[in-house]
């Protein structure tokens, strides 16, 4: 009876590593397929969907795919500016932004900011859930070093681009230039692109309330640093 108890725990223990090696062959094996291929619907915007359709059942998400070339560098600088100012340069993960973040978090005594990259919000966007825990932060941080050992940072930013949240129901810089604006993506103003990447924190939240005063502070602290940034080339 000594012997088969250990015989059972080890086999356990290698279920769960071999259940665990399959997941990530799985996430690994669509990370190579969304290097060329349109992603299309994210595990993120599923989500949201289920969520319009509790309240009206026919409720539709607004997306158009559009590639890197026709969408306006105005808004390729805005959002590295705002969200990722090291982009070209870290691997994945910017670790002083995120001492930066825990260190005002802290002071803050709440969640303040965050210290996730692009590739990070991708990674989370692509496969993951919105809800915070440790197991969702480990596997996006092993899907963020997929994505940057395969990917160009050009990719990275066009399907970050085309899959972000901007609104209720509101997915890609096409539908949000087009909602906000009246505008295609490749015809966005430096003002118009720094205020679209003021908004990614809460998107929902100032698709309802418009263009407050703090949106508009923010928006102007990015125009002044959007073309400090460097972003990819268009080929």
């Amino acid at each position: 009876m000594g012997q088969r108890r250990p015989r059972w725990l080890l086999r356990m223990v290698l279920t769960v590593i071999g259940l665990f090696l399959l997941v990530q062959l799985w996430f690994f094996a669509w990370v190579l397929v969304w290097k060329v291929a349109e992603p299309g619907p994210t595990q993120f915007m599923k989500i949201r969907l289920a969520e319009l359709q509790k309240k009206k059942p026919d409720a539709k998400l607004q997306q158009t795919w559009v590639s890197y070339g026709l969408i306006s560098a105005n808004l390729k600088r805005a959002l590295i500016a705002a969200e990722d100012s090291k982009f070209m340069q870290h691997h994945g993960f910017d670790f002083e932004g995120i001492q930066k973040a825990f260190e005002k978090n802290e002071k803050r005594g709440r969640i303040a900011a965050g210290g996730s990259t692009i590739t990070q919000q991708l990674a989370k966007n692509l496969f993951l859930w919105p809800e915070k825990s440790l197991i969702r932060k480990g596997e996006e941080a092993l899907i963020t070093l997929m994505i940057e050992a395969t990917w160009s940072k050009r990719r990275i930013l066009e399907v970050y681009m085309n899959e972000i949240e901007w609104g209720t129901g509101i997915f890609g810089a096409e539908a949000a230039a087009r909602h906000y604006f009246g505008v295609s993506a490749s015809a966005l103003s430096e003002y118009q692109a720094a205020m679209l990447a003021s908004m990614v924190p809460s998107p929902q939240y100032y698709d309802r309330k418009g263009e407050t005063e703090g949106l508009t502070r923010q928006t102007e602290v990015i125009l002044e640093r959007m073309n400090k940034v460097a972003i990819p080339p268009a080929r």
